[in-house]
C-alpha cells in the first residue's frame, strides 16, 4: 500500500486527526451563534478573517472579534488571518490562541520578525499558511519558528469550494520534511476528501460547510473524524 510505505519510510508518527469547525461569517451575531454550536464538541475553533484586500471577500472585522465567549477548558481559538499586514489585527487579540499568517503576506525577514513579536506579546502561537500556487520553498526562512503549517486546498476567499486533490503532493512533501509538524488542511474538506488529506500526512482538518450545513452538527463532526481515520495507515510493531 503506497500510503503505508510513505508513512514507514518517513517515520511519520501517528497523530490523532483533529477536526476543526471553520467559521466564515460576516457578522458578530453569526459568529457567536456558530461558536456556541461547536464549543463543547471540539478542541479547536477556527475563525476565518478576510479583509477584501488579500482575498476578494470580507468577513467579520476586528471589532467583532473583541471579547469572544470564553471556551471550555482545553478548547482554543485559532484565527486564520487572510489579511494584509496581519500584525495590525493580531495586536488587538489577547490570549493563548493560534494565529495563522499567510506566507504570501510576509514582505521581508524584518516584517516576519514584527509579526512574530506581535504574536508573542499577545500570548499566542504563530502558524503559517500557504495558498495552492505557493511553493513550499517559500516557507524556508520562517518554518523553524512555527509548529504548524496550514496548506490551503482551495483558493482562499469563499466557503463551499471543491477540494484540490493535487495539494496532497504538497502536504506529503511537507510531512516527509517535518515528520512531527502539525499540518492542517483547509478547503473543501468533507466525508469524501478528508481521508485523502490524512493519507498524505495532514493531521488537522478544517471544515466549514460539511459541519455547519448539517442538521446534526455533532453527528457531522463524529462522521468526519471517522472518515479521517480511514485515511491513516495502521503501522503495527512488526511492520516498523
Amino acid at each position: 500500500m503506497r500510503e503505508l510505505e510513505f508513512f514507514k519510510k518517513n517515520k511519520v508518527p501517528f497523530m490523532e486527526p483533529e477536526v476543526l469547525p471553520a467559521i466564515l461569517v460576516k457578522t458578530r451575531p453569526e459568529l457567536l451563534s456558530r461558536i456556541l454550536l461547536v464549543k463543547d464538541l471540539v478542541r479547536t475553533i477556527q475563525i476565518d478573517v478576510m479583509d477584501n484586500v488579500f482575498v476578494p471577500n470580507k468577513t467579520v472585522g476586528i471589532e467583532d472579534l473583541i471579547g469572544l465567549p470564553p471556551l471550555p477548558k482545553g478548547v482554543r481559538y485559532e484565527f486564520h488571518w487572510m489579511v494584509k499586514n496581519p500584525e495590525r489585527w493580531i495586536v488587538r487579540i489577547d490570549g493563548p490562541w493560534t494565529h495563522i499568517v499567510h506566507v504570501e503576506t510576509i514582505e521581508s525577514a524584518g516584517h516576519f520578525a514584527d509579526i512574530r513579536r506581535t504574536v508573542q506579546a499577545s500570548g499566542g502561537k504563530l502558524a503559517l499558511a500557504l495558498n495552492p500556487e505557493t511553493p513550499l520553498e517559500n516557507l524556508g526562512p520562517f518554518i523553524k519558528n512555527v509548529k504548524m503549517v496550514l496548506v490551503m486546498t482551495v483558493h482562499p476567499g469563499f466557503s463551499g469550494q471543491k477540494y484540490i486533490y493535487e495539494m496532497g503532493d504538497k502536504t506529503k512533501a511537507l510531512r516527509a520534511q517535518f515528520p512531527n509538524l502539525d499540518i492542517e488542511v483547509d478547503g473543501g474538506i468533507n466525508l469524501e476528501t478528508i481521508g485523502h488529506a490524512c493519507s498524505n500526512g495532514a493531521n488537522m482538518l478544517a471544515a466549514a460547510s460539511a459541519i455547519f450545513s448539517s442538521v446534526d452538527i455533532p453527528g457531522a463532526i463524529k462522521a468526519l473524524r471517522k472518515a479521517a481515520k480511514s485515511g491513516i495507515p495502521v503501522i503495527h510493531d512488526d511492520e516498523s
